[in-house]
């Protein structure tokens, strides 16, 4: 659905992407991650036509993005970082019009708008000016307004920046409903990790302009290692002991080593086996921050989501 080769947007002498070539493939959500001022914007709007390539090629549902930029632009929903929502209208007037502007009858635009106020649940806000919405309520409007003419590739761009905690699972559950009920073929960026690890089938991680590890979370997590127990113990001796039990080395109190000859099971059985009892047990996954940290060297800097 989206193919991309060698793609390079310079402004000026600043490259904002630099050399990018990735593929997503149909009914797929696929996350662009990435701190800000990555690249990840400004890849969104080559794919969508927005703005020109420097060098390179890209193609979406088919179509050359710089030789067939209409068709591109027919086949495709955008929701950009900013809505453009008129607050005077409500939430109904807005899906009719949008259908209108894509040449539906009177008839076919407002049935479309009823189903999609169904599909984003604001059925009983539909007759609301919508500069009445919460934040979350608008996420979900602006949603259904790129779905009005069935597009087969949906693009958003950090869809739920600046939402609070529950508007932001709201949106999560809206994504995952249109790419398992309806099949459509999901491009995200996202600057949050836990948003990408929630959503995405696949995941590529862009810093300063530049593709550096794509895969799924979870292949993604095995670059940097297996789970990791961490271990606490009253004294230096016991925790000496229980670190020489499983051929590791203690520091101070504290025992900590990846279980890859050892299931956490095991773990406790021999501890217990030893009257070795630390006073806390902890058993942490791989991240995609450590993903980050271990493809770039840099520590992540995503930050924490605001909210409004």
């Amino acid at each position: 659905m989206i193919e991309v080769e060698s793609l390079v947007k310079t402004f000026g002498d600043v490259p904002a992407v630099d050399g990018i070539s990735f593929s997503v493939q149909e009914g797929e959500i696929f996350a662009f991650l990435g701190p800000n001022g990555a690249g990840k914007s400004t890849t969104v709007q080559m794919l969508t036509t927005l703005v020109r390539p420097t060098e390179g090629k890209a193609r979406v549902n088919g179509f050359d993005v710089v030789k067939q930029e209409k068709d591109v632009r027919l086949s495709i929903g955008v929701a950009l970082q900013e809505t453009g929502i008129d607050k005077v209208l409500t939430g109904r007037e807005l899906l009719v019009l949008q259908g209108r502007l894509f040449k539906m009858t009177k008839q076919e635009a407002e049935t479309r708008a009823e189903e999609l106020l169904r599909v984003v649940s604001l059925t009983e806000a539909a007759d609301r000016r919508s500069g009445t919405y919460s934040g979350g309520m608008r996420r979900r409007l602006d949603l259904a307004l790129t779905l009005v003419h069935r597009p087969t590739v949906l693009f958003l761009d950090e869809p739920t920046t600046g939402l609070d905690p529950a508007s932001r699972i709201e949106i999560w559950n809206e994504v995952r409903r249109l790419n398992e009920e309806f099949g459509t073929t999901i491009f995200l960026t996202t600057q949050y990790l836990e948003e990408a690890d929630e959503l995405a089938d696949r995941i590529a991680i862009i810093n300063h302009g530049k593709i550096v590890s794509e895969g799924t979370a979870e292949a993604l997590k095995r670059l940097v290692g297996g789970e990791t127990i961490a271990m606490t113990f009253h004294s230096n001796q016991e925790a000496a002991a229980a670190a020489a039990l499983f051929g590791h080395a203690a520091t101070g109190q504290d025992v900590a080593f990846e279980l890859v000859d050892h299931t956490l099971m095991e773990v406790v059985r021999q501890l217990d086996e030893r009257s070795l009892q630390p006073e806390r047990l902890t058993v942490k996954q791989p991240s995609l921050d450590d993903v980050f940290l271990k493809v770039t060297g840099e520590s992540y800097e995503g930050g924490v989501p605001d909210v409004d």
